[in-house]
């Protein structure tokens, strides 16, 4: 009797190396996956850590058996896998990576025909039923064809600005000894920018931490070479780098919330009265400037299978999350960590500005906490217990993804992690930075009274 696999998350799977995810359940999936979406041929591809090897080979051999030629484009990131699906024109794609989790992870994203995501109740489910009921063969041999996309994929990134509107520039990067470095060679060649690279090659052990500039922790390396450097901006990536974070000449860290305000506002003047697609952790600015540009705001559960879903439904032009995800109707409704600083660069060549002043007011307007994760024994309960404790105040509560409930002048989430055994909270005031302050420090003084 096979065992019942445990990895299989909201719209992923990500499990510890070897007792949730190793060759044999790699091998098992490898088999729903070609099984569920009938596939003739699968394209895969891997991030940098040490155990995506022997998922690679154990997921191809799972492929194979369903009679499906495994496609590998080797080491990438996230967005590559993306890509590829298209440009090969395969039934299926997968991603070995665990993102920023910790070293001893691993995990798989996988993607249908068109790079179309799958979550639980959209085809995740189906897989892991397929799976589990399925044994392993590990003595076959992987049969796959090494494919080089490279070129083709750096051509379709360069698709979404006009080089030769882009000035020269100092920008320091962060790779996190990731996925990026790689990429970033390659558009160093296209672009007149000057890149002052740290972390760049990459390396599984990760040396320097785990790459994910979401955390203040992890933030300080990239701020300290912007003002060593006197760059004019910083990017910085986690591991598949299918998140990017930014950093002004000052070294100020820039919460993405307001890039997405940014990013719409730069798109919807290329396709006014278009649907613009957010999570629900922090919404006010990107409403304010949607509607201010002409465009469609559009609320939809954190996490990416969720945001392509209501992407698609919408047929909208961009969505954002303030983790640090940006989606491209015109990338296959896919995110990247690429596009949005070739975008960014482009605004700041074309405006004659900079991020700094880009994004000043926004800030001043609507004051954000950032999102602050704290570890709790039962996050479901906690997320109960903050709610009715504000209940008696009136807020306006909705529950699409955590709790949101706004006060008015004042506004915070809290939701639970899909992926660790964390809360998230994210606060913002209408520009009232000391209010912020203080409900971020009442809120987290709940949260370890109830926790």
């Amino acid at each position: 009797m096979t065992k019942e696999i445990s990895c299989f998350k909201a719209y992923d799977v990500r499990g510890r190396i070897p007792s949730e995810l190793n060759e044999d359940v790699a091998y098992r999936i490898g088999v729903g996956i070609a099984s569920y979406f009938s596939a003739k041929s699968v394209v895969v591809g891997y991030d940098v850590r040490p155990s995506s090897i022997d998922i690679l080979n154990a997921l191809t051999k799972g492929i194979n058996s369903m009679g499906a030629q495994v496609y590998s484009i080797d080491l990438c990131g996230t967005e590559e896998i993306y890509f590829a699906t298209n440009h090969l024109e395969t039934d299926a794609g997968v991603m070995i990576t665990a993102s920023h989790n910790p070293a001893d992870y691993n995990g798989l994203k996988i993607v249908g025909k068109g790079a179309k995501p799958v979550s639980m109740d959209s085809g995740l489910g189906e897989i892991k039923k397929i799976a589990d009921q399925s044994e392993s063969n590990l003595l076959a041999e992987p049969n796959m064809e090494v494919v080089d996309i490279k070129a083709a994929y750096i051509e379709k990134l360069l698709e979404f600005v006009d080089p030769n509107t882009i000035k020269p520039m100092h920008i320091v990067t962060n790779a996190g000894n990731g996925c990026a470095g790689p990429i970033l060679d390659l558009l160093e060649e296209r672009l007149p920018l000057k890149f002052t690279k740290i972390q760049n090659d990459p390396d599984g052990t990760f040396p320097n931490g785990i790459p994910n500039p979401l955390l203040p922790e992890n933030r300080d390396i990239t701020s300290k070479a912007v003002i060593e450097h006197s760059a004019d901006l910083g990017i910085a990536w986690d591991g598949d780098f299918d998140r990017c974070f930014f950093f002004d000449s000052n070294g100020d860290f820039i919460e993405n919330y307001y890039l997405i305000g940014l990013l719409s506002e730069q798109l919807l003047k290329l396709s006014p009265g278009d649907s613009i697609v957010h999570d629900p952790r922090l919404v006010w600015n990107t409403v304010e400037e949607v509607n201010g540009f002409g465009g469609i705001p559009t609320i939809s559960k954190s996490g990416h299978s969720f945001i392509k879903e209501v992407m698609r439904e919408n047929n909208s032009i961009y969505g954002g999350e303030m983790s640090g995800h940006h989606y491209f109707r015109d990338f296959y409704f896919s995110d990247s960590g690429m596009i949005p600083w070739l975008l960014l660069v482009e605004n700041v060549s074309t405006s004659g500005s900079n991020l700094t002043h880009l994004v000043k007011d926004r800030i001043n307007k609507f004051p954000v906490s950032g999102e602050i994760n704290q570890t709790v024994s039962n996050p479901e309960e906690l997320l109960e217990k903050v709610k009715d404790h504000y209940l008696k105040l009136g807020p306006n509560i909705q529950n699409l993804d955590g709790y949101s409930l706004d006060f008015g002048d004042w506004r915070f989430n809290l939701r639970m992690s899909n992926t660790e055994p964390l809360v998230r909270l994210n606060v913002e005031t209408r520009g009232d930075i000391d209010l912020m302050k203080s409900k971020t420090e009442e809120i987290l003084n709940l949260i370890e009274d109830l926790g």
